[in-house]
């Protein structure tokens, strides 16, 4: 009798699978992610200790940086790989000894950046491109980009002008033949792969879309001229290395943002004709045209499993594997693998987060894995040509951060908050050795953390992990215990860390203290039921107490289902700050039925979102139809409205419900109440210096690591 597999063993994942003539150890491929850290093309140490990472974290095959193949010439950055020249191979030689060391495979992914060379703009050459571009483009987000943010993306490319250069037929012999030299280097250096990028607006990417192709030769019109040079590039990088190298070909399944763009049935049949130029694998990503309005639909998108369905329409036309990529979690990881819609899945932003992610679910240990929160704080550093930084993983890009050094007298360490700066302080202290006791004074961890799952689902898996590992590791988590220096005294702690979040105020404003108006405490209060509900509706109020009562508001998903249905706050509703919470608690309200207007004070709005996530929050909130106000500086609150005084003069607009997301500081009284008796304190997270959650896991590694 055959016996049923568990649903979480994850069996499929796990497996070996073969690429050409490679074996790799299980599914989990790492795509590429510009790390930016090599000097003049040089592949650097802290290059190789980020990839030898993920190897050693049980990753099936990790791909390189986008590298240049005529570098510095079509190069994005002079901080990416190099593959132009023998000196490049030393460095490639020793990632790849170190990836084998660690367990895994390496794939250099190969390119020549095209139309997004920044340092050929940088050192005066024109791009090379098959069609000089006409389309202009859509800038509209930047608007909500600070002076500092501008000027460090232009910093990248001096300065200077774009310039084009239509490719020639020997350009295009030349380029070919960088690709099978870069190959060749590869080979020499002991990787086992090379990826040939054909997406994302890069040169062989831009001849086979029609929006970057309008050429009349044997380069251009049909499909089958189209994939000409891609297909050329893939038969030359074969006779170069024969099967010494498996080569993976990258190829968007959708592009979005223009006409003309490449469609999927376009991508099947072009993938066809790579196999039958020699690939051995397909990996399908896809491409927003425009990264300040599509880049959250492609190369990095919003959605969980978003390229599944392209995959798995490429899989069906090809005899060669094929690689989905697009947030693909563990679990729709496996289902994907399950239902043959792919062989291999890339895992990008999640192995930026854990790099043990596959060793940890190998062990059974999936809960244990630390989840990416879809925040962008990694991808904005390429923006300005800069090194990723993670928002849940400090040790991204200083990967010794990674090992916790244990201490040799033990302490007890008292933790007061319970937001993610509290948990991760006191998981990080009990890793290291240290007796960990957590007070909260809510009913529940997670703080305002815990509420902005309600706006951002993504923060959620991150709250259950920290919690999870708290229980892992035995802290002793006291809620609903408010800390006070006496009760501290009674826990007799050898050091404390105050970690009890921002201070939400109330405008300086005449009717600030209304009834109707709510801060992000207050009205978190209100919907959770939680001590601390003010002001609001009678009714709201009773909603709340009856939540409370039936359990309903300990379950954010039941919450934002319920409050579809009874949100009862009136129908205009006035957020009063832009801010990354302003325009969150925005579209929650709007999604709601809610007539919502937003009034910030400064010039730009989401901050201090990190740039893809900014430019599409504030595109998503206007399309659920929020008045956005810029300059909009308020005066008066009155019990119907919000006077508010902007370029156009002094308006008011209608409010039932005014929410307060501006007036958020810093702030730890109790920190000062200790130091004033002497007892040594440390504060982390919102209390110390507001920086939402990257702040709060940052702060909270920097004093751990200390006590």
């Amino acid at each position: 009798m055959r016996t049923k597999r568990p649903r979480n063993d994850f069996a499929h994942l796990l497996s070996p699978g073969r690429i050409g003539h490679l074996t790799l150890p299980n599914r989990v491929v790492m795509p590429a992610m510009d790390m930016n850290v090599c000097h003049d093309g040089v592949i650097d140490e802290q290059d190789i200790a980020h990839y030898a990472a993920r190897a050693a974290g049980g990753t099936g095959m990790v791909i390189t940086s986008a590298s240049a193949v005529a570098f510095p010439v079509g190069a994005t950055s002079l901080k990416e790989p190099g593959l132009s020249d023998d000196r490049f191979i030393p460095g490639l030689r020793a990632l790849a000894d170190a990836v084998h060391r660690a367990g895994s495979l390496l794939c250099v992914q190969a390119t020549h950046h095209g139309k997004v060379a920044r340092i050929d703009v940088a050192q005066g050459r024109p791009m090379l491109v098959p069609s000089t571009p006409i389309v202009d483009r859509d800038l509209e987000a930047l608007r909500d980009n600070t002076a500092e943010e501008l000027t460090r993306m232009a910093a990248v490319s001096g300065g200077m002008k774009s310039t084009y250069r239509e490719a020639t037929e020997e350009d295009l012999a030349w380029v070919i033949d960088q690709f099978a030299q870069a190959a060749r280097r590869i080979m020499e250096a002991g990787a086992d792969a090379i990826e040939v990028h054909c997406a994302h607006g890069y040169l062989l990417g831009g001849f086979l879309s029609r929006a970057d192709n309008r050429r009349t030769d044997r380069w251009g019109g049909s499909l089958e001229n189209r994939a000409r040079l891609v297909c050329e590039t893939i038969k030359a990088v074969r006779a170069e290395v024969g099967d010494r190298l498996a080569i993976l070909v990258r190829v968007a399944g959708q592009e979005f943002g223009e006409e003309g763009s490449l469609t999927t049935e376009e991508t099947v049949r072009a993938a066809r004709l790579m196999e039958a130029a020699g690939a051995d694998a397909i990996h399908v990503t896809a491409w927003g045209r425009n990264a300040f309005r599509d880049f959250t639909k492609g190369p990095l998108p919003n959605q969980v499993a978003a390229y599944r369905d392209y995959a798995r329409q490429v899989k069906a036309a090809v005899g060669i594997p094929v690689i989905a990529v697009g947030r693909m979690l563990p679990e729709v990881a496996e289902d994907t693998l399950a239902s043959g819609d792919a062989d291999f899945v890339a895992m990008g932003r999640q192995l930026l987060a854990d790099p043990d992610l596959v060793n940890k679910i190998r062990a059974g240990r999936r809960e244990s894995v630390r989840p990416c929160i879809n925040c962008y704080v990694c991808v904005e550093q390429n923006f300005w040509d800069d090194t990723p930084v993670c928002a849940v993983n400090p040790a991204l890009a200083d990967e010794g951060k990674a090992v916790l050094l244990q201490v040799t007298s033990p302490r007890h360490v008292v933790v007061v908050g319970g937001g993610p700066a509290g948990m991760e302080t006191a998981r990080v202290s009990r890793e290291r050795g240290h007796r960990v006791t957590l007070v909260e004074a809510g009913d529940r961890l997670g703080g305002s953390a815990w509420f902005s799952q309600l706006t951002t689902p993504a923060n959620g898996p991150l709250l259950d992990w920290q919690k999870h590992e708290l229980e892992r590791l035995g802290v002793v988590v006291l809620l609903g215990h408010r800390a006070t220096p006496e009760s501290l005294a009674d826990l007799r702690a050898d050091a404390v860390v105050v970690a009890t979040g921002a201070h939400r105020g109330l405008p300086p404003v005449p009717g600030a203290a209304l009834p109707h108006v709510q801060t992000g405490d207050t009205l978190r209060a209100l919907l959770t039921g939680a001590d601390g509900a003010v002001g609001a509706t009678r009714t709201m109020r009773w909603a709340a107490r009856a939540g409370r009562i039936t359990g309903l508001t300990r379950n954010p998903k039941l919450i934002a289902r319920a409050t579809r249905t009874i949100l009862p706050v009136g129908k205009h509703v006035v957020v009063i700050g832009g801010s990354l919470v302003g325009l969150e608690l925005a579209e929650f309200m709007a999604e709601r039925g809610k007539s919502v207007t937003v009034l910030e004070s400064g010039p730009q709005l989401g901050l201090p979102m990190a740039m893809p996530r900014r430019w599409e929050a504030v595109r998503q909130t206007g399309q659920h139809g929020v008045t956005l106000l810029r300059n909009a500086v308020v005066e008066e609150i009155t019990p119907s409205t919000v006077r508010y005084r902007h370029q156009d003069g002094v308006a008011a607009a209608p409010a039932d419900l005014v929410v307060v997301a501006s007036e958020v500081e810093a702030a730890a009284p109790l920190a000062k109440q200790l130091a004033d008796r002497g007892i040594p304190v440390d504060v982390v997270g919102d209390a110390s210096d507001v920086g939402y959650i990257q702040g709060a896991i940052h702060s909270a590694w920097r004093v751990a690591n200390t006590l």
